[in-house]
């Protein structure tokens, strides 16, 4: 049995074992119905001399676009028709490890399987080329599902900018604290589409965490356990909210001058 890519190098093992960390969360909270939901990590610091050498065992296989930041990157990819639950048990059977090819418009599959990228990669990786190029930290982008903050884009009162990251923030003080950039807003646009895309690199200039309305939240972090935390902390808002109005009430919320000493205690923006 061909050994996994994994044996002998305990960064990309760590980095491995939290996507598949962050996939059981996801499957246990109900944000991962059947293959819903996407996991993108840029592994590229934990690549070696031996790994660059590596054949592929799959490709060439065109992205749909050209990344000019993301030549020879390597990433982490959950697989397309991949269930989160089976990711979190078997990451390296239900994901692969892919690199960037010169052209910057194609990949290869290097391990563990021939596994193919979800069908979202082509938008996950513009995301990525946008981080690269503009020099941030950022390692993992997330799409999931989390129920109550979707059911709150169905109205159009909530997709007003900063209108829902505003309530949010007011329902639990750790909700600015732990996700101080709040939530950005994209209009409803095609799943998996460049342009839903494009709107996305277009909120992340200033949101960490963008919701798709009537479809879910892209959330980006240093490390995946991070960017999974800001979209857990946002729907436990959520989820205070909606309790507040099933049991009949218009929930107060934290007042201006509550939030306005809650940003110079923590020396948050905004």
């Amino acid at each position: 049995m061909q050994k996994s890519i994994l044996e002998g190098r305990p960064g990309l093992a760590r980095q491995i074992e939290e996507v598949a960390e962050t996939a059981g969360y996801l499957w246990q909270k109900g944000w991962a119905e059947r293959n819903g939901g996407n996991i993108t990590v840029n592994i590229t610091a934990h690549v070696d001399d031996d790994m660059r050498s590596l054949p592929a065992i799959c490709g060439p296989v065109q992205i749909g676009l050209t990344l000019p930041h993301l030549k020879g990157c390597w990433f982490f990819c959950k697989g397309t028709n991949k269930r989160m639950r089976d990711l979190a048990r078997k990451p390296m059977e239900n994901g692969s490890i892919i690199r960037i090819l010169d052209d910057c418009s194609s990949y290869e599959i290097v391990a563990d399987m021939p596994v193919k990228p979800t069908s979202e990669l082509p938008s996950h990786l513009a995301v990525h080329n946008d981080f690269v190029e503009r020099g941030l930290d950022y390692k993992a982008s997330l799409h999931t599902h989390p129920i109550e903050l979707v059911a709150m884009s169905h109205t159009g009162k909530f997709l007003k900018k900063d209108v829902l990251t505003d309530l949010l923030w007011s329902m639990i003080p750790e909700t600015k604290a732990f996700c101080p950039r709040g939530l950005g807003i994209v209009d409803y646009k095609l799943p998996g589409s460049l342009d839903l895309a494009a709107a996305t690199i277009r909120e992340l200039e200033d949101y960490d965490v963008v919701m798709w309305e009537k479809h879910g939240v892209f959330a980006v972090g240093t490390d995946i356990m991070e960017a999974f935390d800001q979209v857990d902390v946002l729907n436990k808002s959520a989820q205070i909210y909606i309790s507040a109005k099933c049991m009949g009430y218009e929930p107060d919320g934290m007042t201006a001058e509550q939030m306005k000493e809650m940003s110079v205690a923590f020396n948050l923006p905004k």
